[in-house]
């Protein structure tokens, strides 16, 4: 059997472009001799659909369009090819007078004008990335196809989590194949636990199996591809590249077996070929540069489908802001980015030379729009000082930006990392305006480990770095007051951050943390500041999701909360 895994990228509630996207991608695949093209879960509709899967209208056009999607093919020539679709689909629950129609997570089997085949999702996580139990009904019957004497069980993402579900329908049926659709968000550090999982579901089965995964981002999320196909014994046959959009043809020698006549027969003729097809095995990317993928294509997509002309972003010469410039420039090229220097009283010669030198080495646009006669129209009519006279600086600077963005209608991208977003070391309204923010749920020393990856990289493919080595080397400091450094108001960035992870992303407690060896006070100082950001966050642009505990996503404390560490 020739497999075409079709790793695409949907738009949210775009029917008629993921159709239309489907429809070429289905004739590229049979003019490749393909017998069977996979589509990614709910590719349809695009993924996830969040509470847009609770309103009739849209499940009725999702149905109507995989319908009309069947005639299509066929009008097309492409009638013989098995298309295997994801979409939104609904059925009807409870019992009279109580009967509703709920949503379901289901895949359509297109063949020769027609649906022959359904399958609905059987197993439903409830977690935080998705919580689809809040949506979704689950299926709780197999679906089998037979083509030609060989038989394919149909699977949906999570049903291969455990090793019932689909995979022991798969076993008990002595199918041929475990055709499994996804849309599996990337997440940083999950090694290759995927390959893995796909090598012991398919030893547990009995049977190869095909993995066809989402690309592209939607909102916070990224999706990374990484479409792969093992046999039997759990062997790697092929595998797709991560964060790039592709069809991967495999040819795949498949046993046929004696299968219940109730199986959805599929009136298809498998043929050897003479020429086979290329089983592409890409390799994993290493790890900063998987990242900095994922954040390039996290921006560019949210940039796009939202229909954002252009992007622009305060340059203070830091290295928060130039490498959200870098991003930016990869994602939509330097002509759509613009930046901005609002030097104050307090700015350095050096900051506003790093911020010129970053636009010269990338190219994007660049202006300097000095605060300070604004700063001092405010001054001139309140008496502020210390920390609020400082946060007044960032506030002018926020307002600037979004002024500029209002009259020329860019989306402001805010530069605040992730150990800044913890302990809220930031101006609300100031530097955190914004409408996205590319480094939400990067660590400061990320920020540091993807500038100077990226500068490396442009040295290897011959081309100037992008970030001045100034902005990595130098100390940070928000400059909102003389000689000011963000080691005056924090620890040391390394210890912080190490802090941060065993706090936000493993919740271990105070007590934890200082028999991990951490310091009681600024154990005590840094949770305290942590909880009590947590207004702010909720306030924060969005942001593109790396890790297993992004803000805002994954983790939410109250805000209203008298719980503290270490004094409960």
């Amino acid at each position: 059997m020739r497999l075409a895994l079709a790793q695409a990228n949907a738009t949210v509630g775009d029917l008629a472009g993921n159709a239309a996207l489907i429809m070429a991608l289905a004739k590229q695949a049979s003019a490749a001799g393909a017998d069977l093209i996979a589509f990614p879960e709910m590719f349809l509709t695009g993924y996830p659909v969040e509470d847009l899967a609770l309103r009739p209208s849209f499940q009725d056009a999702s149905i109507s369009t995989v319908d009309r999607l069947a005639g299509d093919l066929l009008h097309k020539g492409l009638g013989e090819l098995i298309t295997v679709v994801g979409y939104l689909d609904c059925i009807e629950t409870g019992s009279a007078p109580h009967q509703v129609t709920s949503p379901v997570n289901a895949v359509a089997v297109l063949h020769q004008g027609r649906i022959v085949a359904r399958y609905i999702k059987h197993h439903l996580p409830n977690y935080g990335v998705f919580d689809e139990a809040r949506y979704f009904v689950q299926g709780n019957s197999p679906t089998h196809l037979r083509i030609d004497g060989v038989t394919i069980t149909l699977a949906i993402c999570e049903d291969i989590w455990q090793t019932g579900g689909p995979v022991s329908w798969a076993r008990e049926a002595k199918s041929s194949l475990l055709l499994v659709v996804n849309a599996s968000p990337y997440e940083r550090n999950k090694t290759d636990v995927r390959r893995l999982l796909c090598r012991d579901r398919a030893k547990e089965a009995g049977c190869a199996l095909a993995y066809v995964n989402l690309v592209g981002a939607q909102d916070e999320l990224v999706f990374d591809g990484d479409s792969m196909v093992v046999n039997a014994k759990g062997e790697l046959l092929a595998r797709g590249a991560q964060f790039s959009e592709e069809l991967l043809l495999v040819d795949i020698d498949l046993p046929a077996h004696d299968v219940p006549e109730d199986f959805t027969q599929v009136p298809h003729t498998l043929v050897a070929r003479e020429t086979p097809a290329i089983n592409q095995l890409s390799d994993r990317l290493p790890d900063l540069e998987e990242v900095y993928s994922a954040l390039v294509l996290g921006l560019a997509d949210y940039v796009n489908k939202n229909k954002f002309k252009s992007v622009i972003l305060g340059l203070s010469g830091g290295i928060d802001s130039a490498l959200v410039a870098a991003i930016g420039c990869d994602a939509l090229g330097p002509q759509r980015v613009f930046g901005v220097s609002m030097p104050s009283v307090y700015s350095s010669e050096h900051s506003k030379g790093d911020a010129a030198d970053l636009a010269e080495r990338t190219g994007l646009h660049f202006r300097t729009v000095p605060i300070s006669p604004m700063v001092d129209a405010f001054m001139s009519s309140m008496e502020l000082t210390g920390l609020a006279e400082e946060n007044l600086q960032a506030r002018v600077r926020g307002t600037t930006l979004m002024a500029i963005s209002n009259q020329e209608g860019h989306l402001v991208l805010t530069t605040g990392n992730k150990s800044e977003l913890s302990v809220g070391y930031s101006t609300l309204y100031g530097d955190s305006v914004g409408g996205f923010n590319p480094i939400k749920d990067v660590p400061k020393m990320l920020v540091w480990d993807l500038a100077r990856w990226r500068n490396e990289h442009a040295r290897l493919q011959g081309t100037t770095p992008p970030i001045p080595p100034n902005s990595i080397e130098k100390p940070p400091s928000a400059e909102l007051r003389p000689d000011q450094l963000d080691a005056d108001s924090l620890p040391d960035y390394p210890l912080l951050d190490a802090l941060l992870e065993g706090y936000v992303a493993s919740d271990h407690g105070a007590e934890q943390l200082i028999a991990n060896g951490f310091d009681s006070a600024m154990v005590e100082r840094i949770l305290r500041l942590t909880d009590g950001a947590e207004y702010k966050r909720r306030q924060s642009a969005p942001g593109t999701k790396i890790s297993l505990r992004a803000f805002g996503r994954d983790r939410r404390l109250p805000i209203t909360n008298a719980w503290r560490e270490g004094s409960n």
